[in-house]
């Protein structure tokens, strides 16, 4: 994710040669630089030096473009794998992947080039037609130019229709002229016996000032193979998504009597829905019968810089990144437009997303909707999401997004400030009864849950980019390139963590059917050939349970090494010490631990645990995984984290609904937790090997074991 954050430069192709002739050049290969341009190079810096070139063979030109089909932007996991596999060093795969999108990219604009010139003609002609129907109308007393109130219906239409059609002849003729080359041509103004163009009547939809200038049906990146929508469907799309732009911009700053505080928190507002409908109403069509709505707005300043912000969210791969703990996973369908001017203002793609909550209790909501980003002024920034249901008939809708999103608003050294609106509907009838009370509250899905997940992973992005950072009063001492490999390589544990804790089936993992009690999931999942795992068989568990308990207290209780022992079955009620210690945030409950057992025996004594903690306003996690000791001194100085194996198992903890603590006897809803256990355990090295009846059942004896000592050693304590 970090490592996403930097933008690269991308080999000039402007004399690109066929894709079974790509060159790669052999001194290249030792800097860490992208490959240079023709048009950058100076002739004069190496005059006799001679430039080494290596052509692929057809084999390697095979293996590369079968992996291009799926998937165009490999990380550098995958470029490795792939030169390890190809016999090519991992930069020349980087430089093979750069000059394919770019041929694919200028392929794609020629033919949507040529598109656009017969659109153009056909639009002129049309304006024409409508010209010359206008000239000719008359008034029916005078017999002289009709003026607007004169005209008949239709002949109106015809003026309203002409507006629209010279706003798109001026949009597309740019288009046109910035990629064909071809200078925009007059045309007749059609406006001349009638009001001035200053008195047309403009069409949404198409309104250069709403921001949909630029790119809108040239810059498609997708294969053509992915696009699933008819030109008839995307006029639809793109006026549903400037319309839930103006909804969402009002949603996130307008008050009373659209947003009202609530009786018992004044900071917690609740939507007006009687006034909603009246004054918003959006153009997915009326509420869903049966369907409740859950609509929350949050507002919070953030360390991060506010293009940072929007590049995140315009990513699904960083977006699904940061938001691990909520997005189960995230998909662009489609994108219709990449945006003008170098940046995102007017980007429009078409995505799929499951958002969780980390239980197995609690189903997902799977989502189709078209995300916008709009540049509102020159230091703030909104995207917005909306449902596309009505184009997936289909499908069964079980939640559907009403304009959702964020405001983004540029502030001082790097800060921003964000206000997020969440406005679903949604059918909540399959939701276990211990997690109905936080569910309907709103807070499970709701903007706090964002928000507060943000704020903790800008501090999680700022510690992993900063250069002084206390590493505590521990034993092991790390570099800063040490210390930001072993926050790479948590990342990971965190995202392998949240994968599996959840509902979704939409991963690796493989759910066994029958394979625990009602609560329990039992998961699958083979790993071969990949260094971020150990090969073999994997078996996880999931439950959640309910304790009367409150969160802060669960938390700190299981992310201290000194109580480790009391509900640990890794650690086998051995002495757990902490070596490595790492701040991640200004909570002190935020950091990286790394963890030794000192089992007392000089055979098992090299045993250490990596741990996360982490804790917001909405939840906490503790995510561990055993590491080789090895492997985390490669880590410590610095080295590749990638190539660490990790089984993450851990705890998600959130609060069993809004908060009503008042003392004494304690109910679901009125202050305990609510805590998601998960195991991973290596049952087999043989990827090929059958699971069996009894590593199930030594798993769901694991993780009802760990449950129960959780219980006891907890209210106990309490009581």
């Amino acid at each position: 994710m970090f490592d996403n954050l930097h933008h690269h430069h991308l080999v000039d192709m402007s004399q690109a040669t066929p894709e079974n002739d790509m060159l790669v050049r052999d001194d290249d290969h030792d800097s860490n630089m992208e490959a240079p341009s023709s048009d950058d190079q100076d002739p004069n810096l190496h005059p006799n030096k001679k430039k080494r070139y290596h052509r692929h063979t057809q084999l390697q030109i095979q293996e590369l473009e079968a992996f291009f089909k799926q998937c165009p932007h490999p990380d550098d996991k995958q470029r490795k794998e792939l030169g390890r596999r190809l016999t090519l060093e991992p930069l020349q795969v980087k430089f093979w992947f750069q000059n394919k999108r770019t041929q694919m990219k200028a392929q794609h604009e020629r033919y949507d080039n040529s598109q656009l010139r017969n659109e153009n003609e056909k639009l002129r002609a049309e304006n024409m037609r409508l010209k010359e129907a206008l000239s000719n109308a008359t008034c029916p007393n005078c017999g002289g130019p009709a003026a607007i109130g004169e005209m008949s219906f239709d002949e109106q239409q015809l003026r309203f229709e002409n507006a629209r059609l010279r706003e798109e002849i001026d949009k597309i003729s740019g288009i046109a002229a910035k990629y064909v080359g071809k200078p925009t041509l007059p045309y007749p103004d059609a406006s001349s016996h009638g009001p001035s163009r200053s008195l047309d009547l403009p069409v949404p939809s198409y309104n250069p000032q709403q921001g949909m200038v630029g790119e809108m049906f040239v810059a498609n990146e997708l294969p053509r193979s992915m696009v699933g929508h008819t030109q008839t469907e995307k006029p639809v799309i793109i006026e549903l998504a400037i319309v839930a732009m103006e909804e969402l911009i009002k949603m996130a700053q307008v008050g009373k009597p659209l947003w009202i505080p609530t009786s018992h928190d004044s900071s917690t507002e609740t939507l007006n829905e009687d006034e909603y409908m009246r004054s918003l109403a959006s153009g997915i069509g009326p509420k869903l019968m049966g369907f409740k709505s859950e609509a929350s707005r949050e507002s919070i300043v953030v360390i991060m810089n506010h293009m940072t912000l929007v590049e995140i969210l315009m990513d699904v791969n960083q977006w699904s990144n940061v938001f691990c703990g909520i997005v189960s996973r995230a998909m662009t369908v489609e994108v219709l437009s990449t945006g003008i001017a170098g940046n995102y203002n007017g980007a429009l793609q078409v995505m799929t997303a499951e958002y969780q909550v980390p239980s197995p209790l609690v189903p997902t909501r799977e989502n189709y909707f078209v995300r916008y980003c709009k540049q509102l002024d020159n230091g703030t920034w909104a995207v917005v999401d909306v449902s596309l249901d009505s184009l997936r008939s289909s499908s069964v809708v079980r939640s559907r997004r009403r304009p959702s999103g964020c405001v983004i608003q540029e502030l001082p050294n790097g800060y921003s400030k964000v206000t997020w609106v969440e406005n679903v509907e949604v059918d909540n009838g399959s939701v276990h009864d211990i997690y109905k009370v936080l569910v309907n509250s709103g807070l499970a899905f709701g903007a706090k849950r964002w928000v507060a997940t943000l704020e903790r992973q800008c501090e999680r992005i700022a510690s992993a980019m900063a250069s002084h950072i206390p590493v505590g009063d521990v034993g092991v001492l790390m570099t800063p390139e040490g210390r930001k490999s072993m926050l790479k390589l948590t990342e990971r544990m965190v995202m392998s963590f949240c994968s599996g804790v959840g509902a979704s089936t939409a991963h690796t993992w493989t759910t066994l059917s029958g394979s625990g009690p009602d609560d329990v999931r039992v998961m699958t999942r083979k790993s071969v050939d990949d260094p971020g795992r150990p090969p073999g068989i994997v078996l996880s568990a999931a439950t959640s349970f309910w304790l009367p308990v409150p969160p802060k207290q669960v938390f700190n209780f299981l992310r201290n090494e000194n109580s480790r022992t009391q509900w640990d079955i890794l650690s086998n009620c051995q002495l757990v010490q902490e070596i490595a210690h790492v701040a991640n945030g200004r909570d002190p409950g935020n950091c990286v631990s790394l963890l030794r057992v000192n089992t007392g025996n000089s055979s098992q004594s090299n045993m250490l645990i990596l741990q996360e903690s982490s804790s917001d306003s909405t939840g906490s996690y503790v995510i561990y995984a055993p590491v080789d000791i090895a492997a985390m001194n490669v880590v410590l100085n610095g080295g590749d984290p990638e190539y660490v194996a990790l089984l993450p198992s851990g705890f998600a903890i959130l609060a069993d609904g809004p908060e009503q603590y008042e003392g004494g006897a304690l109910e679901i809803g009125t202050g305990g937790s609510l805590i998601t256990v998960s195991l991973q355990i290596l049952v087999d090295s043989v990827p090929t090997s059958k699971i069996s009846l009894g590593s199930v059942a030594t798993v769901n004896s694991l993780i009802k074991c760990t449950v129960e000592k959780i219980k006891c050693a907890l209210v106990s304590n309490d009581l």
